[in-house]
């Protein structure tokens, strides 16, 4: 069932929607939510969760909007949770509000405790309906429901490539391929993960910062995935590792040798996921999962790239396509390859825009065999 006044329901959904990704990246291993609450037309309340351990959304928009709440209508990203952690039941909250109507953006369909808050509004007579923009407020908490059912983050893979795929010319070089705007979105996407994730060979030749630098907000924990820890250990990354939490994913071979001790006396946390030369990447990723991190923005090269899309480990691609043509061998997924078209990994749920100069295509991978 759905609002009669679709249009203005949307907008406050949307609206709690824009809260919710003001918490993104800072409330794991719990969803990033938002509230609103409405009373005679106008909004008395809302809020967003800040960080894990405090006070939920629909808490913040409570106390907000007071004595108001009594019989008001209160829009909710995802269904509010009905068990007591560290916070109290957000349910149980509404209830004792006295608001009338809660609207649920999308359903919990994680297995963790509290997926009973709707069952728990009605049974007090509060009304329950579901929003319009089920599949938008799904898609703000894919993470955590990712994470809660596998143990494993959820990872995107941003590529800027030139109109015929390449990611560097042909002797390495790729500042700046995208353009200004396109660079500060990505910096806004990393204050909105948990982690930054590249391979060796991009900390060789980029020597990347891998921080929020164009857009407010906090640094993520930056994850080196390096086999045989071929990076220098006097880069950009061990230098700031004091400072910005930094992870190195390396193998058994490597986790105790000299370079490592170097990692580990630059403030960097160095851990073993695999045996060999190679990193194994669903071992790398529940490493980071256990650390209550639930997102990824991968910002390789086409190595690591190919390696997480083959083994179904990647969740969605960004892909700023800059208006250039360059040539030569680096490609965006520069490893490998499908024998067959027939073999393609399949994607889903496109959407393109404009972004600057650029054309920001993005989507979600089909589960092989889907």
């Amino acid at each position: 069932m759905i609002p009669t006044d679709t249009a203005q329901a949307e907008g406050w959904m949307r609206r709690a929607m824009e809260l919710a990704v003001r918490g993104k990246g800072k409330t794991s291993p719990n969803p990033a939510v938002g509230a609103v609450i409405v009373k005679n037309g106008r909004v008395v309340g809302e809020g967003w969760h800040r960080k894990a351990g405090g006070p939920h959304a629909e808490v913040f928009a409570l106390r907000q909007a007071g004595k108001a709440a009594l019989g008001a209508t209160a829009y909710v990203t995802l269904e509010p949770c009905n068990h007591t952690g560290r916070t109290g039941p957000c349910a149980k909250a509404l209830i004792e509000a006295g608001v009338r109507e809660v609207v649920i953006g999308a359903r919990d369909i994680s297995p963790k405790r509290g997926l009973r808050g709707a069952a728990a509004l009605k049974r007090a007579g509060v009304k329950i309906t579901m929003s319009a923009l089920k599949a938008e407020c799904m898609e703000l908490c894919e993470d955590f429901f990712k994470h809660s059912a596998t143990g494993l983050p959820h990872v995107t893979i941003k590529t800027a490539m030139t109109l015929d795929g390449k990611i560097a010319a042909r002797s390495g070089d790729s500042r700046w391929i995208s353009s200004a705007r396109s660079r500060k979105l990505v910096h806004i996407m990393r204050s909105r993960v948990d982690a930054v994730m590249i391979g060796a060979d991009t900390a060789i030749m980029d020597d990347p910062l891998l921080t929020v630098r164009d857009a407010p907000g906090r640094n993520p924990v930056r994850a080196l995935v390096d086999g045989r820890l071929r990076a220098p250990v006097d880069g950009k990354l061990a230098r700031s590792a004091r400072h910005i939490p930094t992870i190195i994913l390396t193998t058994t071979k490597h986790a105790d040798g000299a370079k490592a001790a170097l990692w580990r006396k630059a403030g960097a946390d160095v851990l073993a996921a695999g045996e060999g030369e190679r990193v194994d990447l669903s071992m790398a990723l529940a490493a980071l999962g256990l650390r209550n991190i639930m997102s990824v923005l991968v910002e390789s090269g086409g190595a690591l790239a190919w390696e997480l899309v083959r083994t179904g480990l990647a969740d969605r691609a960004l892909f700023f396509i800059a208006p250039i043509i360059a040539g030569g061998p680096r490609c965006a997924m520069g490893s490998g390859g499908v024998e067959k078209i027939a073999q393609a990994y399949k994607m889903v749920d496109m959407r393109a825009r404009m972004c600057g100069e650029d054309i920001l295509v993005e989507g979600r991978f089909l589960p092989r065999g889907a």
